[in-house]
């Protein structure tokens, strides 16, 4: 059975007044118009919905159930309408955003707080993968926008510089160079490093080798396959040194120390990139891309 919507209304108008004259006027219909709406409708269901009287009209019991759902079915259309204006303009829907960084680190924490604070009709879901996986999520729809440690070789599409980090030395709180406030690179030429191979490890590789490489001479590094944050956890033993974003020294590691590397060129630094494909048209993703083109939060070493 089709209803009409108009009806409907009719029906809820002529409710609250009581009175088909003062609902037609309300509406802005003739009476006669508004009567036939109603009596249609009647016909339609089977049973009357207004006992009528030349004092004005009443609602039956099966008149008061239908107008009752009416009611709710228009405050829901509404609703839909609303959430579809809201999701239109990137302020409602939901945006899957993944990361190849730890969300828990300073940085990236405060921009999905920002976010959400700026837009919380924007549901979001969130992922950690590497640079790779995050590339093929992107192609596939899986993902609206991949943020990234150092440079997006994966991906050929749209992207953005975002913020760009400082490198620090994560050491053992034991070694001599934690007491210094700022290491130069020279100082670790004799050291072992150990970095991860998850992102953005290669990016830290090729500084290492840019900054120490010499002929016949190159710096000690050892990668492993295991997250960054399993590489801080073991600094404490003082074997290897390591390097990594700054963003990290937001996180606590017992017994670790992290220190601003320099030479004299100046602090050592990394950019973030954020990934995403040309046809999305998610429209929470722009909102998105909004907040991050605000992105600069500093941080401070500990």
């Amino acid at each position: 059975m089709n209803l009409d919507l108009s009806s409907l209304r009719s029906v809820i108008a002529a409710a609250e007044h009581g009175s088909f004259r003062q609902a037609a006027t309300a509406l802005n219909l003739k009476q006669s118009a508004l009567s036939r709406r109603i009596r249609h409708l009647e016909e339609q269901v089977g049973f009357p919905l207004f006992e009528r009287s030349s004092g004005g009209v009443r609602l039956t019991p099966a008149g008061a159930s239908m107008t009752h759902a009416a009611r709710r079915l228009f405050d829901e259309i509404d609703h839909m309408v609303t959430a579809s204006r809201l999701a239109d303009c990137g302020e409602a829907g939901v945006l899957k955003a993944g990361f190849g960084t730890a969300v828990s680190t300073n940085k990236v924490r405060t921009v999905l707080a920002e976010h959400i604070k700026s837009f919380p009709g924007i549901g979001i879901q969130v992922t950690e993968r590497s640079a790779a996986l995050l590339a093929t999520a992107l192609t596939a729809g899986d993902i609206d926008v991949a943020i990234v440690a150092g440079q997006a070789r994966q991906h050929s599409g749209p992207s953005m510089s975002l913020w760009s980090e400082r490198i620090v030395a994560a050491l053992s709180s034991r070694h001599p160079l934690s007491n210094s406030e700022v290491i130069d690179w020279n100082d670790l030429k004799d050291e072992t490093f150990l970095l991860s191979q998850w992102d953005p490890g290669l990016d830290l590789r090729n500084l290492i080798l840019k900054k120490l490489a010499a002929p016949g001479d190159a710096p000690k590094i050892e990668a492993w396959d295991v997250s960054n944050e399993k590489i801080l956890g073991m600094m404490e033993a003082g074997l290897h040194v390591s390097i990594h974003c700054e963003s990290w020294t937001s996180l606590g590691y017992p017994g670790v120390r992290f220190r601003e590397l320099r030479d004299a060129s100046g602090p050592s630094h990394i950019t973030f990139t954020a990934c995403w494909e040309e046809q999305n048209r998610n429209p929470a993703l722009v909102r998105f891309l909004e907040t991050l083109r605000q992105a600069h939060y500093p941080t401070s070493l500990t």
